[in-house]
């Protein structure tokens, strides 16, 4: 989490990010700045949405009819924004030229302007000026499923655990933490709201535990379609059932579901492909005992090389066919990439999610995972051309998934299955 630094602060200052972060930050700064006017404060809340930049910059040199200092807090500034909103405004150049000005030269000593926004681009001139002139705060965090991203959002939930927990002299442990992270999710201001109820719940107990949180806290977390494939991945039914008939009761349509399920479905027969010609190749090498770096030391390598034989495979099939086209007389369609689902690492940048489909494909047989390609394919058709109920069928699915042997058992175990 960022922290307001304890030294003299330049007049205009800038704070960026994630909405509770950013509100801490600013109320440390003014703090800071407020601490020697035993005679109170002189702050001015400005909505940056609707002002003009001329109102801002007379208020910001306009000095204060009391004593101490004099401190505009502009919040949603549209610093960085290009779409204003309804009833929202957008700076133009020469918003911008005026604000650049008035940092350069320096706001009027004793005055200070603290502006707020939701993101930085580090491209804009403007940027450059507050970087060099000013202060920035950085509060955003990475938002993706990253292992970099997510372990970054789980120091920041640990960084607002130990300061609510630290003014009330209360402790909590992991599985306590981990249980609570995971019912509220990556959103900062719930957390660290739960975090009080926990606080209040536990009354003169100085531990929090996992059966507090379980007890207290709903789940607030939306379930995102990947959690309910990361609990088909692992085989879980109890966990993919639950994510399921979240979906479902925030309004997706089977045919969203269904259409993750076969993109996943089919991602892991590429994996698994793929990892049983390199264990062929490679008898040397355990993929089903794999560390992350290992994965990234040996595996990785081959990974891109194949992803970069089916690129050019595919420029080559498209090359044949152009030329193809235009034997016939056909208008020549325009080249396109391969489709990122054809590649084992569209992001190769990223190696953790393709480590992780090696290690979830450990548990599937290529026959299963091709097996359970053709029952979607059933049910996709079941579902469009039957009265079909579409829970149920996908519940169906979801569990034979999850059991071992997947169709290869119920084939074994026709009698006593239901299949599509």
């Amino acid at each position: 989490m960022a922290q307001a630094p304890e030294t003299t602060l330049p007049g205009c200052i800038l704070v960026a990010g994630d909405p509770f972060l950013v509100q801490e930050s600013v109320e440390q700064i003014t703090a800071f700045l407020f601490k020697d006017q035993s005679d109170g404060s002189n702050l001015e809340v400005i909505d940056g949405r609707s002002t003009p930049m001329g109102d801002i910059i007379e208020q910001v040199t306009t000095f204060s009819f009391f004593p101490g200092k004099k401190v505009i807090a502009l919040k949603q500034a549209p610093i960085f924004s290009t779409n204003p909103g309804a009833g929202g405004i957008l700076y133009s150049e020469k918003d911008f030229l005026r604000l650049s000005d008035l940092v350069e030269k320096g706001i009027p000593e004793e005055n200070f302007l603290i502006m707020t926004t939701p993101s930085l681009d580090r491209r804009r001139k403007i940027y450059k000026t507050l970087d060099t002139s000013g202060l920035i705060i950085d509060c955003t965090v990475a938002q993706g499923a990253r292992k970099a991203d997510l372990d970054d959002q789980r120091a920041v939930l640990r960084d607002i655990a130990k300061k609510v927990l630290g003014r009330s002299g209360k402790t909590m442990d992991q599985a306590a933490f981990s249980t609570l992270a995971d019912l509220t999710g990556f959103d900062p201001g719930l957390f660290a709201q739960n975090l009080e109820k926990l606080v209040a719940y536990s009354g003169t107990r100085q531990a929090i535990v996992k059966a507090d949180v379980q007890a207290v806290i709903p789940r607030d977390k939306k379930d995102p379609i990947f959690s309910l494939t990361n609990a088909l991945m692992e085989k879980n039914a109890g966990q993919a059932l639950f994510y399921l008939s979240s979906l479902f009761a925030d309004g997706f349509h089977p045919l969203q579901i269904l259409k993750a399920f076969e993109n996943l479905v089919r991602k892991l027969v590429l994996v698994k492909a793929f990892a049983e010609d390199f264990a062929r190749r490679h008898p040397d090498v355990r993929l089903d005992r794999l560390n992350f770096n290992t994965f990234k030391q040996k595996v990785l390598p081959a990974v891109i090389a194949h992803d970069d034989m089916v690129k050019k495979q595919t420029q080559a099939f498209q090359t044949i066919l152009a030329g193809k086209v235009a034997s016939e007389g056909k208008k020549k369609e325009k080249k396109t990439a391969p489709q990122p689902d054809l590649l084992l690492a569209p992001n190769p940048n990223s190696p953790y999610p393709v480590f992780q489909s090696f290690d979830k494909s450990a548990g599937f047989s290529l026959n299963e995972l091709c097996s359970a390609l053709i029952a979607l394919g059933d049910l996709d058709f079941a579902l469009k051309s039957s009265s079909m109920e579409a829970k149920v069928g996908i519940e169906n699915f979801v569990i034979i998934f999850c059991q071992k042997g997947g169709w290869l058992h119920g084939t074994e175990n026709k009698n006593n299955c239901n299949h599509f």
